[in-house]
């Protein structure tokens, strides 16, 4: 194992926030992760994996393990259903072409999501009607306290929307090195009456869609609307969608006729918190280069030199005024990681 010291990681982060680590090593297997995870002369260790669902707002004193761990695998199959397991270390968006590649139904409404696949269940990611929760059976994880690997199938895990276990009484107790996939090989159960995936179709004369097909949509309508974290510095989705009890959606829909929404149940209702934010005023808006993106404004993105503590802080004055105009929490959807704490 080669640590090294005091590299940046602006590369190692989509929001491309310019932060050192102290110490930076680059875990290639489950093996080396436990025994990184045991070395006594480093008491302090950051999980670091694809970047993407993360605002570090200072540099990082610990011993920084980048989660690099890479591989695809059938476990099982039949005529109709595939298990895969999925290496923590893999890019998400190229599993997702993985997945079309071999005519494996399940992970398309989710193609260009940034980050990698270990980091997924801990969010329990998600875009146009789908999660990954849907697919999922088990993922691996190592447990930070004895180096030890456990098990967690689909009730363990206590997913929620953007949420799971791993944020909450999990956080920071396991290293999660592998994700399990069930997707079907045919009679495909296609979602596409969600978002514009719809109108893209008939924009491109499709009536009878593959899975290729409604990935091929999703990404035309996430690069129209999504900057590429590559040219402008971003983490995708800032803020989660706030959801409504049934009063409080009527008592909104009432003043607000004019937004769009989602019914989830007959007693919860999803509001766009892009609209929310939009029609507070922060679409396209800069305050140094931290800033409100002029496509979507449910991204925040980093124009070139912002630092952490800006972009916090824009995200917090965004939270303030919807509240104040709407009566409405919205909360950030990305993991704020502040290293002094």
């Amino acid at each position: 194992m080669k640590i090294q010291e005091n590299i940046s990681l602006k590369a190692y982060n989509t929001f491309g926030i310019s932060v050192k680590a102290r110490y930076f090593l680059e875990i290639n297997s489950v093996e080396e992760l436990q025994n990184a995870l045991k070395l006594e002369n480093y008491p302090e260790k950051f999980i670091l994996s694809g970047g993407s669902n993360m605002l570090i707002t200072s540099d990082i004193a610990a011993l920084v393990l980048h989660i690099n761990i890479k591989g695809i695998e059938i476990i099982a199959q039949d005529e109709d259903y595939v298990e895969l397991k999925v290496m923590a270390g893999e890019n998400w968006h190229n599993l997702v072409l993985y997945t079309l590649e071999h005519n494996y139904g399940g992970l398309e409404n989710m193609s260009l999501i940034p980050g990698n696949t270990g980091t997924a269940p801990i969010q329990n990611i998600g875009a146009y009607g789908v999660e990954l929760k849907d697919t999922f059976l088990q993922c691996d994880a190592v447990d930070v306290s004895d180096s030890s690997l456990r098990t967690f199938i689909k009730q363990d895990c206590q997913f929620g929307y953007r949420d799971s276990y791993f944020k909450n009484e999990g956080k920071g107790k396991f290293v999660i090195v592998s994700v399990n996939f069930k997707l079907t090989k045919r009679n495909h159960k296609l979602r596409t009456n969600y978002g514009a995936i719809e109108s893209e179709l008939e924009k491109k004369g499709i009536d009878q869609p593959t899975i290729k097909d409604i990935s091929s949509a999703v990404i035309t309508i996430r690069q129209s609307k999504l900057p590429d974290p590559k040219v402008l510095g971003n983490s995708g989705s800032f803020f989660k969608n706030p959801i409504l009890s049934a009063s409080d959606f009527h008592k909104f829909s009432q003043k607000h006729s004019d937004s769009p929404f989602y019914k989830l149940s007959d007693d919860t209702y999803k509001i766009p918190a892009g609209w929310l934010i939009e029609h507070a005023g922060f679409k396209g808006k800069r305050f140094g280069d931290a800033g409100v993106h002029k496509d979507q404004a449910l991204v925040l993105v980093n124009h070139g030199n912002a630092t952490g503590k800006e972009i916090i802080g824009l995200a917090q004055k965004i939270m303030a005024a919807v509240n104040e105009k709407f009566g409405i929490d919205i909360e950030p959807e990305v993991n704020v990681v502040n290293a002094s704490e």
